[in-house]
């Protein structure tokens, strides 16, 4: 009988992979290389507006070497997660990135790729040349049931120059014929429970899939099917849906938030910022006759910040204040958000 460890959030284990590890630390940074990929899988949770040719670390759009650079500064990243679409069908930007990333924060920092592709030696060869760790296959799900012999072939290559690989697959029906090949491989099986999103709502629901309650994007059975194949599977983890939002995602968040707050950001126990904003109007009082405001009002002037025509401060401190300048300004609010430049906006709310 395998001893199969609970996790958080509904997570449990017979083993986990180093970039496992990490991601439950919130420590690793997510490279999105391209939302290009010629699987279709009908579960494909990625949004429209990224799939294209389009590249970000976390939620920074990548322009430049230095945009990957700084934004895992900017959250302390040990390693960093290679993802996509599919990321090898640009493989000389894949290969660059390792090669900024350890170059930068050097061999420690753990790096792993997932793709669908089988690689043969030449290419696998490259990836350990660079300073990949970790590699998880993910053989699309109409393959399962047939011969996947060329991605057993993949993964012992893999092993034997060095580099820790496994399988990622959703945990539906079918997936007990790629833990019986993981097995039989020696490497791991990561099962994700199957959730929905707005893009393969459709194709799920036309596949008799349906939501678990109405508070979550989990597809109903998938974490039962998922704890069946774990129970057969010796190196094998399965991921809640709610791990990934209330432990990978809310650690990261934490990571970034506890390294960008400002002096007057009040950061939450989710890793989201709040603070207050003043918009002002020069027909009224400018935003630097407002700081002015501010100061003569005994508020230190490191617990608010001044851009353009707006006043970020201590929603404390606004909440103490309003009454005192509402008159001399156009509006007032508490904002939490995401905490990163143009991080999405929780909640607004005006004063």
């Amino acid at each position: 009988m395998l001893n199969i460890a609970k996790g958080e959030a509904g997570s449990c284990y017979t083993y986990l992979s180093k970039g496992c590890k990490l991601c439950q630390e919130g420590a690793k940074m997510v490279l999105f290389i391209t939302g290009i990929c010629g699987k279709n899988c009908f579960y494909c949770p990625i949004s429209d507006e990224r799939k294209k040719s389009i590249t970000f670390a976390n939620e920074r759009m990548v322009s430049s070497d230095m945009d990957i650079v700084e934004e895992a500064k900017q959250m302390g990243a040990l390693g960093t997660g290679i993802t996509g679409g599919e990321p090898l069908l640009e493989p000389e930007k894949v290969f660059r990135y390792i090669k900024v990333l350890k170059s930068e924060f050097g061999k420690e920092h753990h790096i792993h790729l997932y793709t669908a592709l089988s690689l043969d030696e030449n290419i696998l060869g490259q990836l350990a040349a660079v300073g990949l760790d970790e590699i998880r296959f993910h053989p699309p799900a109409d393959i399962w049931n047939s011969n996947m012999e060329c991605y057993v072939s993949s993964i012992k290559k893999a092993m034997s120059i060095g580099v820790e690989a496994g399988l990622e697959i959703p945990a539906i029906e079918g997936a007990q014929e790629v833990a019986k090949m993981a097995n039989e491989a020696g490497c791991f099986l990561n099962l994700n429970e199957l959730e929905f999103s707005d893009t393969n709502f459709q194709a799920m629901k036309l596949r008799g899939y349906r939501l678990r309650d109405e508070i979550s994007n989990a597809v109903d059975g998938s974490y039962k099917t998922g704890i069946r194949i774990l129970q057969t599977t010796e190196k094998g983890h399965l991921c809640t849906s709610r791990y990934k939002d209330a432990v990978q995602l809310r650690r990261r968040l934490l990571r970034i938030a506890e390294r960008t707050a400002r002096e007057f950001d009040e950061i939450t126990e989710d890793g989201t910022l709040i603070y207050g904003i003043i918009i002002c109007n020069s027909a009224k009082k400018s935003a630097r006759h407002v700081a002015e405001l501010l100061l003569s009002s005994g508020v230190p002037e490191e617990l608010f910040q001044v851009d353009k025509e707006e006043v970020y401060i201590a929603a404390w401190i606004l909440e103490e204040i309003k009454k005192d300048i509402e008159a001399d300004v156009e509006e007032m609010c508490i904002v939490e958000r995401y905490p990163f430049p143009g991080g999405m906006i929780v909640e607004k709310v005006p004063l």
